[in-house]
């Protein structure tokens, strides 16, 4: 299906055949699913119609003009992001038909199961390792800064399947139960007070080879498909005008014509137009990703939006003067979304610090960016031959 009219045509019957104030919400979702409109690029069958992703707009307007509920995207963002999108591209017909329906409609938390204590900016020195036995996978280590780790049914999980290989080889990429014995979560503390991010501690996990996905040491390769969709979810998001960070501190410079300054209004100004330009700029990567699966072009993103977040939200803890040095409640608990637009100046600040860590720091990205977007030389690599097990730890 490609023609708007009749993609339009078709969601006004689903609404006609589900009215939104009569259907309960799951219920709606799921019905959502089955008649293709929750990702219309997906194919037929995996909650899509095999139609451009631009027509998403079209099925988005029209059940918002009717009222219909959404499947809360910034709780399973991590599912609709990453997981979703890699499980399409390489996940078994079983594996696609188990996982994408419940995960779309936010039944089924997802997290994701990357970095490690020692293996955060340099991801591919993982050292999770997953021992074949039989048809199972057993496996043991412990991954850091896993955010909804708490609330999750499944995970994306890399491990280390052959020590014996240079450590972007190798790499084996699985499905795991949360849920299985072995699976320990702990809460991490950050500076807000709250533990949105876990540590999860992995014994002896049995994963049955079913749960694999991509072929065994082909896992670097699958990971990319996450990592670039990662940081196009978390930088290429779409926003209104004055939508993100830069909002409340429009607002609040309106508001406050007492703090007006020259210099301060010298750096809203210049703010606002670079937040104009990543919005932009994220409207047209989504524009490329009609076309096929994102590039390096996110990092970009990715980067910009770490960048604007901090240098925004420490402009509005000055316009607020001795308020914005206040804070809501530093009492102990694990959220399950973050929420930079409905708290306080004081937890926007601290919350954005994270933002140049989460997704990719800020310093890889650049390498990123300057080797493969820009196609400036690669940096030495002392490592890139060594079989994983002879590096240096």
């Amino acid at each position: 299906m490609s023609d708007a009219g009749e993609l339009r045509e078709r969601t006004r019957e689903f609404l006609a055949a589900n009215p939104p104030e009569r259907t309960g919400r799951l219920d709606f979702l799921r019905a959502r699913f089955d008649a293709g409109l929750a990702w219309v690029h997906y194919p037929q069958g995996l909650g899509g119609l095999g139609a451009p992703r631009s027509l998403q707009a079209v099925v988005d307007a029209e059940l918002e003009a009717a009222g219909a509920p959404d499947n809360d995207p910034r709780r399973i963002g991590i599912g609709l992001g990453m997981a979703a999108p890699t499980i399409l591209k390489y996940g078994t017909e079983e594996q696609k038909l188990r996982c994408l329906r419940p995960l779309w409609t936010g039944e089924e938390v997802w997290c994701q199961l990357f970095s490690e204590p020692g293996a955060g900016s340099d991801l591919a020195a993982l050292g999770t390792r997953a021992v074949r036995e039989g048809d199972s996978w057993v496996v043991n280590g412990q991954k850091v800064w896993t955010s909804s780790a708490h609330l999750a049914r499944w995970a994306i999980l890399i491990a280390r399947t052959d020590p014996a290989v240079p450590k972007h080889q190798g790499i084996t990429y699985f499905i795991c139960d949360m849920t299985d014995p072995g699976v320990e979560v702990r809460p991490l503390r950050q500076i807000t007070g709250e533990a949105e991010f876990n540590e999860v501690f992995l014994t002896d996990v049995r994963i049955p080879d079913s749960r694999r996905l991509g072929a065994v040491g082909e896992g670097w390769r699958v990971a990319q498909t996450t990592l670039m969709n990662e940081r196009v979810s978390i930088g290429g998001m779409r926003l209104p005008r004055e939508g993100g960070m830069i909002g409340p501190v429009a607002k609040t410079w309106r508001e406050r014509p007492e703090s007006r300054t020259h210099d301060l209004h010298q750096r809203l100004l210049r703010l606002w137009v670079e937040a104009e330009v990543a919005r932009f700029t994220g409207e047209r990567l989504r524009q490329q990703l009609v076309a096929g699966q994102p590039g390096p072009e996110g990092s970009g993103m990715k980067l910009a939006f770490a960048r604007l977040n901090q240098e925004i939200s420490g402009l509005e803890v000055e316009l607020c003067g001795e308020e914005g040095l206040l804070y809501d409640d530093w009492t102990m608990r694990r959220p399950e979304l973050v929420d930079f637009t409905g708290r306080d100046a004081g937890y926007r600040y601290l919350r954005a610090k994270g933002n140049s860590i989460e997704g990719g720091t800020s310093e890889v990205l650049l390498n990123i960016v300057a080797e493969r977007v820009l196609g400036l030389p690669a940096e030495p690599r002392t490592d890139k031959d060594v079989a994983w097990k002879d590096l240096a730890r």
